[in-house]
């Protein structure tokens, strides 16, 4: 059963965010790393596969300042601009997260201080492009642009979706009650996301961050409420969550995935054993391989000599091809995450 399509009339009475961009008309793509860990990997797999599909843009690295120099080194060997940017931690509430690690992924709100570039496309480092997305860059500006998320998770158990069953990539499958009224608002993925980097959305991001309890799944709760009626879904196919394979099979056309993300348990290519719960299958084993044979291509690395990325070079398909008109509406509820 497919997901929800996109809703045209969303965003009638939404709420902008305001906006100060002095006129530029650069664009790239952005990805975030902290510490000295193995995640180094995950960003030169990314530009390189950046890089084969013949993306027309550079990509950013937004690096805390203990990124050790030499994995910066290697950052800049593989072309990637390197920029380091001052941490930003929670507000000081008492909360468990999802995964003790989010607790730093609040830095990621920075990027919007990236004001030499008019639109970014934010992706996590543990994901890989397969199919070039650079006509992303030509959806209408003032939105943000992501793909929805699935509440089937077990890290979802405390919410009343989960309780109930409801999933947001299923969602005639078990219908949201009419007495618990509106069903909740649609909720994305922020390991994948297209943005306009704004001085004052920023500012305005850390000002309501202050006054804002943290929740189960940090920043990503966090950008789901600040942009909930600004938000506009994007087809599946550029950011599959590994789970989709196991929790909604149904709705997943591995020929027509752009980008995956590889943010499972255990499906990290550059840890990947295969032992873990859910790995031992062959579209998995598949698309690890696939990550690697990337990240193993010389021929990919880059060379000094070559272009930078100029911007405006890629012929590009328009993004609303892949945007479904659909007929029905959201009413914005407040998030249950």
């Amino acid at each position: 059963m497919a997901p929800p399509e996109v809703p045209d009339g969303i965003f009638s009475n939404s709420r902008k965010v305001p906006t100060l961009n002095t006129g530029y008309s650069k664009r790239a793509y952005v990805t975030f790393l902290a510490g000295n860990g193995d995640y180094v990997k995950g960003v030169v797999g990314l530009v390189k596969g950046l890089r084969k599909v013949k993306s027309a843009y550079p990509l950013v690295v937004a690096i805390l300042p203990d990124v050790p120099e030499e994995h910066r080194d290697i950052l800049r060997s593989q072309g990637c601009i390197v920029r380091e940017i001052v941490p930003i931690d929670p507000p000081e509430h008492q909360t468990k997260f999802a995964h003790a690690y989010y607790v730093i992924n609040y830095s990621k709100l920075r990027i919007w201080n990236f004001e030499e570039y008019s639109k970014m496309i934010y992706l996590d480092a543990d994901i890989q492009v397969f199919e070039n997305i650079d006509h992303l860059f030509d959806a209408p500006d003032g939105y943000f642009y992501a793909v929805m998320d699935c509440f089937c998770e077990p890290s979802w158990s405390k919410s009343p979706q989960f309780f109930i069953g409801y999933c947001q990539q299923c969602p005639d499958k078990v219908k949201w009650p009419a007495e618990m009224g509106s069903p909740p608002s649609f909720y994305f993925n922020a390991g994948m996301f297209v943005f306009e980097p704004s001085r004052l959305t920023c500012e305005s991001l850390l000002e309501t961050l202050q006054l804002t309890t943290p929740t189960l799944f940090a920043e990503q709760d966090f950008l789901n409420m600040f942009f909930q009626h600004m938000y506009k879904p994007i087809p599946l196919v550029y950011n599959l969550v590994l789970a989709m394979l196991w929790r909604h099979p149904e709705n997943v056309d591995l020929e027509k995935v752009k980008a995956v993300h590889y943010c499972a348990a255990g499906s990290k290519p550059w840890r990947f054993t295969g032992k873990e719960e859910n790995m031992d299958r062959e579209d998995i084993k598949m698309l690890v391989e696939k990550w690697w044979e990337v990240y193993n291509d010389e021929s990919l690395d880059f060379k000094p000599e070559d272009p930078e990325p100029e911007g405006e070079t890629f012929s590009k398909p328009s993004i609303r091809a892949n945007m479904p008109e659909p007929e029905i509406s959201c009413i914005p509820a407040p998030s249950a995450a």
